[in-house]
């Protein structure tokens, strides 16, 4: 019997120790790019096309931290414009999705299950396609370089996967609380904004952190749609690094570990919502 426990224990603790190196492997091999990208940032030129490589650099080189937000092309702007569009994209997403999502999931009228299908579908539709119609429309309504495309289409309903997110969410919540409001006196609004609002709020983080990360992120869409270089957002400004006697690296990599600072922080700071919003919406189909 005392053999048997004991040989009970000795696997328990092998199969922790298995856990535990599995878990550390992955986490050296997810942080190893921002290693890598860090490492980059502080070298020469020279020292980052070497071989053998050289893992660290020597000296640290902080200086390419200031030349390249300086000395190429006004990255302070960028970083404004890449704000201007993310905030603005989710503020139209945080007003109009759980308005749109409340409609699907509670309300009732006719087409709801068939508006909701075409939803879905938008999702499935791949973005090449509806690329050169939306470029045509945005050009005849003056909208080129501008930040309207990236802003405007936020406040008249968001993404698809953001209205099957909040209304999956929004089913969660019980209907005897609406039909305990309406007895009381409250509108259909009045159930939105005081019972449903409140209560999905973790959704509403969720799809913040989601958007803020598409949008700062977002290389394709300012490609298309911005000609001009004072409003190029990030992403297109790391391009001017490129040039055709090759790229310059650790100004390129300078830039990137400081454009990766603002998705960090909002997603340290705001990730207790976030898990949770993203947990809760898969309670109930």
């Amino acid at each position: 019997m005392r053999s048997w426990r004991h040989s009970v224990s000795l696997q328990r603790t092998i199969s922790r120790i298995l856990v535990y190196v599995l878990i550390i492997a992955g986490m050296i091999m997810f942080l190893f790019p921002l290693f890598w990208m860090i490492s980059t940032s502080l070298k020469s030129n020279d020292q980052v096309f070497t071989y053998p490589i050289q893992w660290l650099p020597k000296p640290p080189l902080w200086h390419n931290y200031v030349e390249a937000w300086t000395e190429y092309y006004p990255f302070s702007r960028f970083l404004r414009n890449s704000l201007t569009i993310a905030l603005g994209a989710i503020l139209g997403n945080v007003i109009s999705v759980p308005i749109v999502s409340y409609s699907f999931a509670r309300l009732r009228w006719p087409g709801r299950d068939f508006f909701f299908f075409l939803v879905l579908f938008t999702m499935m539709v791949p973005y090449p396609v509806v690329m050169v119609p939306q470029f045509v429309l945005f050009h005849k309504l003056g909208w080129i370089n501008t930040y309207l495309p990236f802003i405007v289409p936020a406040f008249l309903g968001g993404s698809g996967f953001y209205i099957f997110l909040m209304r999956q969410l929004i089913m969660t919540i019980p209907r005897e609380l609406d039909e305990a409001a309406r007895i009381d006196g409250c509108s259909t609004f009045g159930i939105y904004w005081r019972i449903i609002l409140p209560l999905i709020k973790p959704g509403l983080v969720a799809i913040a952190i989601f958007e803020f990360i598409a949008r700062w992120n977002d290389f394709l869409g300012p490609l298309i749609y911005l000609t001009k270089t004072d409003l190029f957002t990030l992403p297109l400004g790391l391009n001017v690094f490129r040039t055709q006697e090759g790229i310059y690296m650790n100004s390129f990599m300078a830039v990137s570990c400081v454009s990766i600072i603002p998705s960090m922080v909002l997603f340290f700071v705001a990730q207790k919502y976030f898990i949770q919003g993203i947990v809760i919406t898969g309670l109930k189909g």
